[in-house]
């Protein structure tokens, strides 16, 4: 996965190369890492920077504004271009000029590609803004479409790049799939010996960021906008409110203090300076990124930027010239970047950088006896999952992050602008942006420097190697743990990590597979780790077709369906809802009805302004209790949700901003970590629990979607009658200090019963089967109920408001456009939702999720579809289409479900079998 090589090698064949020798070992004389001062424009590879140009911006400072944008670069720059286009009043300011920092140094590459449909989108709309910018404001940005060429020096690389082509169709990409020859014809000046075939792209490109940065300023001020340069933010002032809401209130800088509602913070590798005024954390790790440019080579004019993913290396046309650069695995970690680096950089370490020579003179030989015209290092910043930090803070209302760009901020910085600018204006972005929201990542962690840095470092190194589906990090692990982690452990589990927390994944017949210290690959003198069981097993996950353990994953399958299972969701969100306001919180948090009284555990959804589904979970209604984490004391009503893991920051978060803005009176116990949660499913899950409480158990005492407080052996829980995998079960939230207790009575007592240790990777299978939703998988922020097939979740039929309910009101109405269907194939494929869907031979949507359905023998997708003429999607209109599945370039016959494949009238989870 990660490719490297020692320094002696590296400087060995460094000096048997003498054009390269003479040119470098003059420059890297003094590569000690420290800080030079630069002309700009002699560093960087383009015609003009926007240093020591003198400030452009307004002249006085305004005392208010809506919004301000602290930051100058391309995404600050994007986020005022768009904010002004909504008609806010927003102000910019810049300590010293536009684009210094990153923006001014980076490589402006355009990949249109990704390994998201929604990256794709945003960058799509980040190439149209680029190509659109001079016609609206009369500055050239530096579009230049020259191609992108991906290069796969073996199969599994290729059809990565095939699953990529597929989903690029569905935003009418063109792209084309390259045998070695074909490839030589396109680049002459390319080796082939070694590529196994290529990825050619014609749409993509480079920009200019000076020219960019400067269309999108003129294009705010001319909207009403206004631009402050060599002006320092100094302070920010926050306020609490009456319910102890703490606002931001002022931006306080060098030229005087503006009063505003809203603060996007887009500084870069400096936003944790800015987070600190405010008190918030701002996990990013600055580390030095570089990349060098050729002298002349003849023949390279008009050819393609290149990535060359397996050798970690990119190779961008530059005129008559390459820059080259790419991604180490020991890449240079800063603490900090001083406030006054604006347009220096850095010495270029040559131990650290050298590892691109060799892969750069082996992909276009022409390179090796080729001088170096500049150097450029400059500080970058980078992320735990090498995605940005975008979105409102959990902790202060109005200020936004809009930072930790991991060196595509240029490439995406319009559609992140964009998103950036809805979501100060109407409280979300236009589109399902969770996958960078500050939300997604655990509360807890975000101040702990070795979780930030380790992780960060390896979605570094590893940004170039093959994205699947089950990948697992190594770094920082174990920060988490659940009750009954250390017996899972012990029975072979293999445990993956979600929102900070270990969960387990599937089991191993062979015994433990513990997490070892975070080795760093080896770099920076760290010893591999030896005898990594864990590494070793999660590798095997690496692959596009179905793992090794495909079968065992499938025994956890059966032994749920016939007999009885455990499975530790301990991750999840555990919060209860009290006090004088709690039932008018949930009544307008909820879709669903929670006026069912005392007992009742409700699937419902939490919706936004425009009916988009925020998640979908559990609420039980319960009653004060003994004081206990499962059962706490209160007066009034109180609720108790039941959130998946990985959303459970975003989840307390939505409902503690609900509390705030309608101003109830209502508190949050946050009892995540004090719970367990063991989920006990399969036919024989109730005569196992029987056996053990003396509850009775039956239909009419104890039926589905209904809770209680039992106990089992003198440790007391709550158990709600509930499924996520569509069979009879219970879970059971029990008290963290008694949880291992319950485990071992009911796996001592289930030995009869046949029970067995059951993983998430076989209850999502499960579930998929089932016909179960995952949220921000095939539910997503941009998804209503109506299109998920979820209207029983909404409370429709009763005269109670809530959240979302005048948009839901209005699509039932209107109609949807879009409909969630379900789709099985008699061939095993092993889909991750990069697939498209056709309707008879037409293109009409994408696989969300995909999985492969044990019981059924078939796979499972799940997909939204629109009509072609852009119609209402009806049930006539699924039914009555042909279907197909596209994966890896080849169409697969589908057949499409209106009803779960797996009991569709849901008799299991009633107990009928």
């Amino acid at each position: 996965m990660l490719r490297g090589s020692t320094s002696r090698g590296l400087q060995s064949w460094h000096y048997a190369t003498s054009a390269w020798h003479q040119t470098l070992g003059r420059r890297l004389a003094s590569s000690q890492g420290g800080a030079r001062g630069t002309n700009a424009s002699s560093g960087v590879p383009y015609e003009q920077t926007l240093k020591n140009t003198g400030s452009e911006g307004e002249a006085t400072l305004p005392s208010s504004a809506d919004v301000v944008v602290i930051g100058g670069g391309a995404v600050g720059c994007s986020t005022l271009y768009h904010l002004s286009k909504l008609g806010m009043n927003a102000v910019l300011v810049e300590k010293d000029q536009l684009t210094a920092g990153t923006t001014w140094h980076t490589a402006g590459l355009l990949w249109q590609f990704r390994t998201s449909d929604i990256e794709i989108e945003l960058i799509n709309y980040s190439r149209h803004l680029l190509k659109t910018l001079e016609d609206e404001t009369g500055v050239n940005p530096g579009w230049i479409e020259n191609g992108g060429l991906f290069i796969a020096s073996n199969k599994v690389r290729l059809d990565e790049y095939k699953r990529l082509a597929t989903l690029g169709s569905l935003f009418n990409i063109e792209s084309h799939v390259l045998s070695p020859e074909e490839t030589k014809e396109l680049y002459p000046l390319m080796n082939v010996s070694d590529v196994y075939g290529t990825l050619y792209v014609p749409g993509d490109g480079t920009m200019e960021p000076a020219g960019y940065c400067t269309a999108l300023t003129r294009g705010a001020t001319r909207n009403g906008a206004k631009v402050f340069t060599e002006t320092a933010v100094e302070a920010i002032t926050v306020n609490e409110d009456d319910f102890g809401v703490k606002r931001v209130k002022t931006v306080h800088t060098s030229r005087g203090s503006i009063g505003c509602d809203a603060v996007v913070n887009a500084t870069g590798c400096w936003a944790p300076k800015i987070g600190e005024m405010v008190g918030v954390e701002v996990p990013l790790v600055p580390m030095k990124h570089a990349y060098v440019v050729t002298e002349r080579i003849e023949g390279i004019q008009n050819m393609p930027n290149v990535r060359d993913h397996d050798a970690s290396l990119y190779l961008r046309l530059q005129g008559d010239a390459l820059s080259l650069g790419g991604y180490e695995a020991h890449p240079e970690i800063l603490d900090e970047v001083a406030n006054e680096f604006a347009f220096s950089l850095y010495d270029l370490n040559y131990d650290v950088f050298g590892v691109h020579i060799e892969g750069a003179v082996n992909r276009v030989p022409a390179i090796e006896n080729t001088g170096i015209k500049s150097t450029v290092c400059g500080p970058e910043s980078f992320t735990a999952d090498h995605k940005p930090i975008l979105g409102e803070s959990p902790d202060v209302r109005g200020f936004y992050y809009g930072c930790g760009f991991n060196s595509a901020g240029m490439m995406m910085s319009g559609g992140w602008g964009r998103e950036l600018a809805h979501w100060v204006k109407n409280g979300r972005p236009q589109v399902d942006m969770y996958s960078y929201d500050i939300r997604r990542f655990n509360s807890k962690l975000l101040g702990n420097k070795k979780w930030r840095v380790e992780r960060s470092h390896e979605a570094y190194a590893k940004n170039y190697s093959i994205v699947f589906m089950h990948d697992q990090p190594l770094a920082a692990r174990n920060h988490i743990l659940g009750a009954v982690h250390q017996p899972l452990l012990e029975a072979g589990c293999v445990y993956e990590e979600r929102h900070g927390w270990e969960r387990p994944g599937w089991f191993s017949p062979e015994g433990p597979a513990p997490i070892l210290p975070y080795d760093y690959y080896g770099s920076y003198d760290t010893p591999v780790n030896e005898n990594n069981v864990y590494k070793s097993r999660v590798e095997k996950d690496y692959t596009f077709d179905f793992p090794e353990h495909h079968s065992l994953i499938g025994e956890e399958v059966h032994a749920c369906r016939e007999n009885v299972v455990v499975i530790d969701m301990s991750y999840f969100g555990k919060f209860f809802l009290t006090g004088p306001d709690a039932q008018k919180l949930v009544n307008w948090t909820f879709s669903g009805d929670m006026q069912k009284g005392g007992g009742s555990t409700v699937y419902t959804c939490m919706l936004n302004d425009n009916g988009g589904v925020e998640a979908d979970l559990t609420v039980s209604t319960v009653t004060s209790g003994n004081g206990q984490a499962h059962n706490p004391e209160f007066s009034g009503p109180g609720f108790y949700v039941a959130a998946g893991g990985a959303i459970s920051t975003h989840v307390r978060t939505h409902i503690q901003n609900v509390i705030n803005d309608k101003r109830l009176k209502c508190q949050i116990i946050d009892n995540t970590e004090k719970m367990a949660v063991l989920s006990i499913q399969g036919p024989k899950s109730r005569d196992l629990l029987q056996e053990l409480t003396g509850a009775d158990l039956s239909n009419d005492s104890f039926p589905f979607s209904t809770n209680k407080v039992l106990s089992i052996g003198g440790a007391e829980f709550l158990a709600l009658r509930i499924s996520f995998v569509g069979e009879l079960g219970w879970e059971l939230h029990v008290p963290s200090e008694t949880a291992v207790q319950v485990y071992r009575t009911l796996m001592d007592a289930g030995a009869k019963y046949g029970i067995k240790n059951c993983g998430y990777r076989a209850m999502d299978s499960m579930s998929v089967e089932k016909g179960y939703r995952h949220w921000h998988a095939d539910l997503r922020s941009t998804d209503t109920p109506l299109e998920a097939g979820l209207a029983f979740t909404c409370k429709l039929k009763t005269p109670i408001p809530f959240k979302g309910r005048e948009a839901i009101e209005k699509q039932k109405q209107e109609g949807i456009r879009k409909k969630l269907i379900c789709l099985t194939t008699e061939k095993p494929l092993c889909l991750s939702g990069f697939e498209t869907i056709f309707r008879d031979g037409i293109l009409v949507g994408n696989v969300r999720q995909g999985d492969y359905a044990f019981t059924l023998g078939k796979t499972v997708a799940y997909g939204y579809i629109k009509c072609p003429d852009g119609g209402k999607v009806t049930m006539d209109f699924v039914r009555q289409g042909n279907y197909e599945i596209e994966f890896m370039g080849k169409k697969y016959a589908a057949f499409v479900h209106t009803k779960s494949p797996f009991d569709p009238e849901n008799k299991r989870v009633k107990g009928f079998y």
